[in-house]
């Protein structure tokens, strides 16, 4: 069990392993082994109690993390601390801080806990944009309606307009997410937009089993839609840093698609070491389920989903 336990100011608790234990001199997110009998919730509230001298009021269910570090195979079952009582020290004699996930830097962490940087980097709600070319005045006034709301998390959708248009389009969302602080992701063969301004990639699910390395820059952020099991392991063998995981419920859009209701996305989730949306047919009201199925937050196409209707 591993708790992410952040303050009010938005920052997360790191604790730093000792050197000679596995993964030693790294930080980490503190936690600790299961007892028997013990539910998550339990041995999350021990450890961190033990550990720590927090008492856990509430939290909620972030990522798990499957790991193979040749040696050893583990699994981290994380969740959210935001309410909790008492004051965070070393316990066990243990170097404490106190970052932002922005801050983050993934090389001083072990690498089974570099997929919950990610997690707490990434918000619960994505929205894709979409509309024909000749709608692109009402997508800019829905983005602004979506910004002005709190959505941080924009995919740039527009597969009907050409590369001049897409640019234009693009820049001129990049400008608006910008003084929003948010994230612009840009749904486009990623040679296509290689100097248009963004904050990642976006990847078709047929894009995406077509490549055999990560695309795009460095710093950017990229996920994929995926339908299938195949389709997640494939975004999970190239690095990326999320996944859309869909159908979950019937839609309009694909009334043919068989759903996956939420066993069958938790299933498919279950293995996957990085954040996955859950997509189709779903609204902010079904969060709390999406998050407590093993889903980062879920997305939707439509704006009138998310209530973002101009």
């Amino acid at each position: 069990m591993v708790g992410a336990v952040t303050d009010s100011a938005g920052r997360v608790l790191i604790t730093k392993r000792p050197d000679h234990v596995h993964q030693g001199g790294l930080w980490e997110f503190p936690g600790g082994k299961l007892e028997p009998g013990e539910s998550p919730e339990q041995g999350l509230t021990r450890e961190l109690e033990e550990e720590l001298g927090i008492q856990v009021r509430s939290s909620r269910s972030l990522i798990r993390v499957h790991h193979d570090y040749g040696d050893r195979q583990i699994l981290l079952d994380v969740r959210r601390v935001d309410h909790y009582s008492g004051s965070p020290t070393g316990r066990e004699g243990q170097p404490l801080d106190w970052l932002e996930p922005e801050a983050m830097n993934h090389d001083v962490f072990p690498a089974a806990d570099r997929p919950i940087i990610t997690a707490l980097r990434l918000p619960p709600l994505l929205l894709i944009t979409s509309g024909a070319a000749s709608q692109v005045d009402t997508l800019l006034e829905r983005l602004a309606v979506a910004l002005e709301r709190g959505i941080r998390l924009i995919q740039l959708r527009a597969h009907a307009l050409d590369e001049t248009a897409y640019r234009r389009l693009a820049e001129a969302v990049y400008s608006r997410c910008q003084a929003y602080q948010a994230r612009l992701l840009l749904n486009r063969e990623p040679q296509q937009v290689i100097d248009v301004p963004r904050h990642g990639l976006h990847l078709t699910a047929w894009r995406l089993m077509a490549l055999t390395a990560r695309p795009g820059l460095t710093q950017d952020l990229v996920g994929a839609s995926c339908h299938d099991a195949a389709q997640l392991a494939q975004a999970a063998l190239l690095g990326l840093d999320y996944a859309l995981l869909s159908p979950v419920k019937p839609t309009t859009s694909h009334p043919d698609a068989r759903p996956l209701g939420w066993s069958g996305f938790s299933e498919l989730v279950e293995p996957v070491p990085l954040p996955v949306y859950a997509l189709g047919g779903l609204a902010p009201s079904d969060l709390d389920e999406a998050i407590a199925h093993g889903a980062q937050g879920i997305a939707a196409i439509r704006g009138c989903e998310f209530g973002l209707s101009a």
